[in-house]
């Protein structure tokens, strides 16, 4: 459970990713916090999990609809369910990702590059045009991007995951810069190792000790956990943060500083 208290009583929230892992904690913490969100994926019956968690809280609400955000005219109508249901979209969280290689570059596949960057690249790209067009028509708002600490320090053998968690921290900065006179904040956090369902299958595939692994990502000895990653998320699209824009927000346990 999310450990910080923020009011977002009647905000129209849209996250992507919301089946499991980040995404479902955010939209839990979202709804928790009085919002009313809209959660999009591809896995529908993670997503109506999610919904349930999300909507036992008795605060807010959160409805699911279906989304794969690489497919840009689902993209479009996913937000416009926000639009439509809530009048409008005040603040947004991209947090769909795959993560699927674990070799170096020179034999990365083709097909494992491109569909790297369909989800993670292609997807918050549009998921980014369609949130903009309905802020720039709300008068303003935020958007956080998931983007990873490979965004700024690599692992060994995943040279398209880490492009694609680049070029999300460009998207960031690009449209921080473009629209923060409009009153859109944009922000991205860098999450370090954090448990969820996708750390823990890329380590299986690996062969990897998981305690040697969160040793090895932190200063701490462990791996965070989601609702860690979702406070931040509030707190960046909180008046708390007003002054923060283009941010990279490690949360990552030290793993950066050294």
């Amino acid at each position: 459970m999310s450990s910080c208290s923020f009011d977002f009583s009647g905000a129209s929230v849209f996250v992507t990713g919301a089946s499991g892992g980040m995404g479902r904690a955010i939209t839990v913490a979202f709804t928790r916090a009085g919002a009313r969100v809209i959660a999009a994926d591809v896995d529908a019956s993670g997503g109506d999990e999610t919904v349930a968690l999300a909507n036992a809280t008795g605060a807010g609400s959160a409805a699911f609809v279906g989304c794969d955000v690489s497919d840009p005219d689902q993209v479009d109508a996913a937000v416009a369910v926000a639009i439509e249901r809530h009048g409008g979209l005040d603040h947004a969280v991209n947090a769909a990702a795959i993560e699927n290689e674990m070799v170096p570059l020179h034999e990365c596949s083709l097909d494992t590059f491109e569909r790297m960057q369909a989800v993670n690249v292609r997807g918050v790209f549009l998921c980014m045009r369609a949130e903009l067009r309905a802020l720039l028509a709300a008068g303003g708002g935020t958007i956080v991007n998931i983007a990873s600490t490979n965004s700024v320090r690599p692992q060994p053998n995943q040279p398209a995951y880490t492009a694609s968690k680049h070029a999300v921290l460009g998207l960031t900065r690009s449209a921080a810069v473009d629209y923060a006179a409009h009153g859109i904040r944009v922000n991205a956090i860098l999450p370090g190792g954090i448990d969820t369902p996708m750390l823990r299958s890329a380590l299986a595939r690996r062969g990897r000790n998981p305690d040697e692994t969160a040793g090895r990502l932190s200063l701490t000895g462990k791996f965070g956990t989601p609702e860690q990653i979702a406070d931040a998320a509030l707190w960046l699209s909180s008046d708390a943060s007003g002054y923060t824009i283009g941010h990279p927000l490690a949360v990552d346990a030290g793993y950066l500083t050294r």
